[in-house]
């Protein structure tokens, strides 16, 4: 008979977190397993915990207080978790209750040692482990010592570390239970530590386990260092044996202690080979079972192994469903569009449909499977080629698997004289008309769009959109627009490298593209300059944005002196721009169309960091320095033997890099807006499912796939649970760092730049804009919260269009994200901006308000003293 206040342990699966808790839940999940063997046990239920809390109304109002504190807040978080904690130790057990846990006792043996260990409800979940949030305590013996560390567990559910935990997280404290698990103890000879997957570079296929003499808390409080092995395979590949001189025993009337090891045995092995063996076995099975790898915690007793925890591991980023056995290699799209972020299901669905190549979703980012390319000699060195060019991290991380001779496989090239799928474009003559006939193309192409899908609802609107996909990608892939784009790109190469040859100077088209023709993406940073213009010749409007909180605010700000001018000027700004903001390329980001209060920081920095005219005093300086960069090269040039020759080649390039480089942004602006229009549909959408009652917010459906937002239109029916999982996952996701490149194996390959020519201490990145500047960091994780002040340098995790706005105020540039033709450093170039990019950790290794020497032409940046 289940009883509502007490559990067996066995009674319990994963299905029941809400009744013990996610630990309890995990354990019984566990006994259930053929060949595992669990200490036995019950649970004190969720139920016992509630009934424990309505013992004290005072509990209601400390909930309400520390639901309002800042996490960073930690002393008013240190001081009123205490607070709650005195008050529910200070709750006596009721009798009830009491009776309850003492019949288990009894039945399990009441003299006999116990572990009595929180189970929280939010705890040892698929997306956030909790792991050490709650407490645990070990040989608690006697009816009266159980019940005390009951209530200690309850406590701790209000640990400092918990609610700051929860806070972070999201996690409301009141929809939190407690379970509490109480566990006959093990005594065991050595215990530790099993990961099923490899938690530094998330290989699945690789075991790792911790050990050590005694109990297992020598190694959580890092008493000692463990020993360590790594099995693969079934079998022991690596292993490092530790000298371990304590261990925690316990005591004979309760409690434990630290011990010294005997000389002799420090520096034998905790475990043999053929026992780690087996323990990775039964490992494998119960990972098996929970369907995910798993954090294990396991003892050794008289030579049989128990497993006391088994959680999830939450920190391996998750791998590409691939639907067969064999190896694959996965590269990023995120860091080649600068958008690493996690994207919602919509999002994700939209860019995989509108994509010109299969793109695979993980842990909420895409990624294209470049295995077939890998696998022949061509395709494998024309990729590595472009790779390298983009992001040398990411070329050296293919290179790092392709190392491993047999996890890719080797193919023949296509057979001879068969011109290879997605060859170079032809050539193009250095014709300006080119880019104004593409551009023109793209906006019919969005007014076409904009006027056919204003009268579609329902079930048509989604095959509308389908058939909109198509004339999408057959925009995005115009050979014309291909062969422009390549054209520009290959003029820069071909500058860089022969001007480097022949002149012996570094990027050196990163000054002859300065304030070239046609940059939708520059145009926009400096438009914002226009808009501050009109502003500052405003003071009324000038105070009335500081105090811009509401997004309708435009309405309001024409009822200020000069306001319907500056109205007027941030609408026409929208008009053309609006359908930008970070993370683009997830329709589901709200755009500043959406969202304009976005864009008043950046506003009032233009108008306090510039002067009037402004724009185009900066772009007539840029197009002034390029001219004088490109009449210094050829007189250069010429002076050397076969000058004229080098001379008039080069001259061609600069004409050709001048014509072309800027429409590299354009194709991009084109996309945007074209989601802008499917996303104002959509939405739509949305409301009219809100208002027949078949979705409670309109945002929900978000984190629906295009598919299934298609067939809630036309059922008219839409699963809660699965939309609150993907609410949830996202939620994990977020808190991931993608990797550059992803095996099958689930292997992160982040790539480095095996570089010995920077100074000690140095940060390294690409080199994307030359020149060097010193100046104070600014580190800025959202464009909205900026504050930059002339002769700032931005640091940020990636920049894609929507940040260029703030390019026009700063002196330098460095990310963590980035390639050499990816838009931050288009714009950096476009703008004359010092710009590294590709440094990894850079918002965490550089403090905010440090300052710091950018060398954009060497690709590297120093911390100054």
């Amino acid at each position: 008979m289940i009883e509502r206040y007490v559990w067996d342990l066995r009674d319990a699966d994963e299905t029941q977190v809400a009744v013990v808790g996610g630990k309890g839940a995990h354990l019984g999940g566990l006994s259930r397993i053929d060949g595992v063997r669990v200490p036995e046990g019950f649970c004190v239920t969720t139920d016992a915990f509630r009934q424990v809390m309505a013992e004290a109304p005072s509990i209601d109002d400390q909930l309400d207080q520390l639901s309002r504190l800042d996490p960073d807040d930690r002393e008013a978080v240190r001081r009123l978790s205490a607070q709650v904690r005195r008050t529910i130790e200070g709750i006596a057990v009721p009798d009830e209750l009491a009776a309850a846990i003492t019949r288990a006792l009894g039945r399990l043996g009441e003299q006999a040692a116990y572990a009595v260990r929180s189970s929280a409800t939010a705890e040892d979940l698929p997306t956030a482990s909790f792991a050490g949030q709650q407490d645990t305590y070990l040989n608690v013996m006697g009816r009266t010592e159980i019940l005390r560390h009951v209530s200690r567990c309850w406590a701790s559910l209000f640990t400092e570390r918990a609610v700051s935990y929860r806070q972070r997280n999201g996690i409301d404290h009141r929809t939190v239970r407690m379970a509490v698990v109480v566990q006959r103890m093990a005594f065991p000879q050595a215990s530790g530590v099993l990961f099923t997957a490899d938690p530094v570079s998330g290989n699945r296929k690789v075991a790792t386990v911790d050990a050590g003499f005694g109990l297992g808390e020598a190694l959580v409080s890092g008493l000692v260092n463990p020993d360590v092995f790594t099995v693969r395979d079934g079998e022991v590949v690596a292993k490092t044996i530790a000298a371990k001189q304590r261990a925690v025993q316990a005591l004979p009337a309760g409690g434990t202690q630290e011990v010294a090891i005997d000389a002799q045995q420090q520096e034998q092995p905790a475990l043999t080979d053929a026992q780690v063996v087996r323990l990775v076995e039964l490992g494998r099975r119960i990972e098996a079972h929970f369907g995910r790898p798993q954090d294990i915690e396991w003892c050794l007793v008289d030579d049989g192994f128990r497993i006391v925890q088994s959680r999830p591991i939450t920190t391996l980023f998750p791998v590409p469903e691939a639907g067969d056995q064999e190896n694959h290699v996965y590269v990023s799209v995120g860091h080649q569009q600068m958008m690493t972020d996690a994207m919602k299901p919509l999002g994700l669905s939209m860019w995989q449909l509108t994509a010109m190549v299969p793109m695979h979703a993980a842990g909420g980012r895409l990624f294209v499977d470049a295995t077939r390319r890998l696998s022949s000699p061509a395709g494998r060195a024309a990729l590595l080629d472009v790779m390298g060019k983009g992001d040398p991290l990411v070329r050296d991380a293919l290179e790092t698997v392709l190392d491993r001779d047999d996890f890719v496989p080797s193919l023949p090239d296509a057979v001879p004289g068969r011109p290879a799928a997605g060859g170079a474009p032809a050539p193009i003559e250095n014709d300006p008309a080119v880019v104004k006939e593409l551009i023109e193309r793209s906006q019919a192409s969005v007014a076409a769009l904009e006027r056919d899908i204003r009268t579609r609802t329902g079930p048509e609107l989604f095959d509308f959109l389908l058939e909109a996909f198509d004339e999408h990608k057959r925009v995005l892939g115009d050979p014309l627009s291909v062969q422009a784009i390549m054209a520009g790109m290959d003029a820069t190469w071909w500058l860089n490298d022969k001007l480097q040859e022949w002149l012996g100077e570094k990027n050196a088209a990163d000054t002859l593209t300065l304030s070239a023709p046609d940059n939708i993406t520059s145009e926009m940073g400096l438009a914002l300059l226009d808009v501050a213009d009109v502003i500052r010749a405003r003071p009324e409007v000038v105070a009335f944005l500081k105090d811009v909180q509401d997004e309708d605010f435009l309405g309001e700000l024409a009822k200020v002196a000069g306001g319907v001018e500056a109205r007027d000027a941030i609408e026409g700004y929208l008009d053309r721009y609006g359908m930008r903001c970070v993370g683009e390329i997830d329709i589901t980001r709200p755009r500043w169309s959406e969202r304009p209060t976005t864009l008043v920081p950046v506003l009032l920095d233009n108008v306090r960091n510039f002067a009037p005219g402004a724009a185009a005093q900066r772009f007539e300086e840029g197009r002034r320095k390029a001219q004088e960069k490109e009449e210094d090269v050829l007189a250069r040039l010429r002076a050397l033997p076969d000058g004229d020759r080098k001379a008039d080649e080069t001259k061609r390039m600069i004409d050709r890099v001048r014509t072309f480089i800027g429409y590299r942004e354009y194709p991009k602006y084109g996309i945007v807006s074209r989601y802008f229009v499917y996303k104002q549909a959509l939405l739509a959408e949305a409301e009219r499912l809100v208002a027949a009652d078949v979705l409670p917010a309109k945002e929900d459906v978000f984190y629906l796939t295009f598919q299934e937002f298609h067939d809630v239109v036309r059922s008219h029916q839409v699963d809660g649970r699965l939309v609150q999982q993907r609410k949830d996952a996202f939620r994990a996701y977020q808190a991931l760092t993608p990797p550059r490149v992803l095996t099958s194996d689930g292997e992160a390959v982040t790539g480095a730049y095996r570089r010995d020519d920077v100074p000690a201490g140095a940060l390294v990145g690409l080199p994307v804009s030359v020149g060097t500047v010193e100046g104070r960091a600014r580190v800025v994780l959202d464009m909205a919260e900026a504050d930059l002040e002339a002769g700032d340098i931005l640091v940020t995790t990636f920049t894609d269009p929507s940040w260029s706005p703030l390019f026009v105020g700063i002196a330098g540039l460095v990310t963590e994200v980035g390639g050499l033709m990816t838009h931050g450093a288009v714009i950096a170039r476009e703008y004359g901006l010092p710009a590294v990019v590709g440094v990894a950790q850079a918002t965490r290794l550089i403090r905010d308000g440090q300052r710091i020497r950018v060398h954009g032409t060497d690709g590297y940046v120093e911390i100054l003293p």
